[in-house]
């Protein structure tokens, strides 16, 4: 049987159609297939671009920060040599209170009625002085007499007259008696003034004798002229021994009565002994009557600084002026000794005893200069310095001198024709 020709037409149609809707579906399926390469290049992260900030206008300042801890300056322990006391050492009276100033050439405590004067020296006070002493215990003595402006004459390491009068001075200017010499030396000097007395006496009766034979106009007055010339080198004699007497019977410095501390004024930490008690060994200890902060360095920052450079101490947000005072090795570290430059009562009261920030400039610009991140500092071929300047989306190498470093930033100078302003945009990372 022979199909007519409109039923070949419908065939026709109907696989046409089918054909475009297999093409569709195939078109759609080809555009969802893709290659692995094709893959990695759509799904890879995009090419990086520089990172940049810009060049700024500042001023550097290179500094050492830490923190310490605020206290007084220098603790020690006072002691009283009390071997030399024929009597028990009793503490009578002038016992300090804690927090009072131990003031040099004034009593900081007493034992049995006398004064223990606080006088600044590094020696300590090993042995009663007396006229005639001598050594480096008498020059340090004569030194502080004089610093006191209680005039020892000559200063050298011999206790004279003159020495013992100044310490008579000392006494007195502390609001004692000054110390009596032994009942011996005293009575020595008694001895010694009655021989000049009796030899003044002897040589007087020999001159009234020489004159009476010469106004009788005797022949020979040789031994009247013996006697008086004999009576003048008694009264020498006498008058040398008196003078050596004085000066034995001089005021004396006993050992228990004056204590030295390396430097004064001080303040009184604490107290060990009490009125009605026995002294026996330290009878206070003190530190140093400013307030100082030790901040702990390492060998390194220790070089970096000294006695005299300006620092800053902060509490609560408070600058306060200061200077480092020393630098000294502990162990394996440095203590930095700072001490503010004036402190009122109510930053005294906030400091005692607190932690605090410290703060030491070392070098810093003359005003603002320009300055880049450190991070965008590379070295050229020939070892000098550059930075990278993104301009027009392309970068340009541009050789610069470095000078100070602070705080992450580096200042920066171009060289040659080459030119770098504020606001240039530096490639400090990709």
């Amino acid at each position: 049987m022979t199909a007519s020709p409109k039923s070949r037409r419908r065939v026709l149609v109907g696989v046409s159609a089918v054909a475009a809707v297999s093409l569709g579906i195939g078109v759609a399926a080809g555009s969802r297939i893709t290659s692995p390469e094709d893959a990695a290049a759509k799904t890879a992260a995009p090419s990086a671009s520089q990172i940049t900030v810009p060049v700024e206008k500042k001023a550097l300042s290179s500094k050492v920060v830490g923190r310490g801890d605020a206290s007084f300056d220098g603790a020690v322990n006072i002691r009283v040599e009390t071997s030399g006391m024929t009597t028990p050492a009793i503490v009578t009276g002038k016992v300090p209170a804690v927090g009072s100033t131990i003031t040099e050439g004034k009593a900081l405590l007493e034992i049995t009625g006398r004064p223990v004067i606080g006088l600044a020296g590094v020696l300590p006070m090993y042995r009663t002085l007396s006229p005639g002493s001598k050594g480096p215990d008498v020059l340090q003595l004569e030194q502080t007499l004089g610093r006191l402006g209680l005039n020892p004459g000559t200063v050298d390491d011999e206790y004279t007259l003159s020495t013992s009068a100044a310490v008579e001075r000392l006494y007195e200017d502390a609001g004692y008696d000054p110390p009596e010499p032994d009942k011996g030396l005293t009575q020595a000097l008694d001895g010694a003034k009655k021989q000049v007395d009796a030899a003044k006496k002897q040589l007087r009766t020999a001159q009234a004798q020489l004159k009476a034979a010469k106004d009788a106009k005797a022949k020979d007055t040789s031994v009247q002229q013996g006697a008086v010339d004999d009576a003048k080198a008694n009264l020498a004699d006498a008058q040398e021994a008196r003078s050596e007497a004085e000066v034995k019977a001089g005021t004396p410095l006993p050992v228990s009565e004056v204590v030295y501390v390396k430097t004064l004024p001080r303040r009184v930490d604490d107290v060990k002994v009490e009125r009605g008690g026995t002294v026996n060994g330290v009878v206070m200890s003190a530190s140093g009557a400013s307030l100082v902060v030790v901040m702990k360095v390492d060998a390194e920052t220790a070089q970096r600084l000294k006695a005299g450079m300006p620092a800053a101490l902060e509490l609560d947000g408070t600058p306060i002026p200061a200077k480092v005072r020393r630098v000294s090795k502990n162990g394996n570290q440095y203590d930095v000794v700072v001490a503010p430059n004036k402190l009122t009562a109510s930053q005294l009261a906030l400091l005692r005893d607190a932690n605090v920030r410290v703060t030491v400039p070392l070098k810093s610009t003359s005003g603002k200069v320009l300055a880049v991140p450190v991070a965008a500092l590379s070295s050229g071929s020939d070892g000098g310095s550059r930075v990278e300047v993104l301009r027009n989306g392309k970068v340009e190498l541009v050789p610069v001198t470095v000078g100070l470093s602070a705080d992450g930033f580096a200042q920066v100078t171009p060289t040659g024709d080459a030119s770098l302003a504020e606001g240039d945009q530096v490639v400090v990372g990709k």
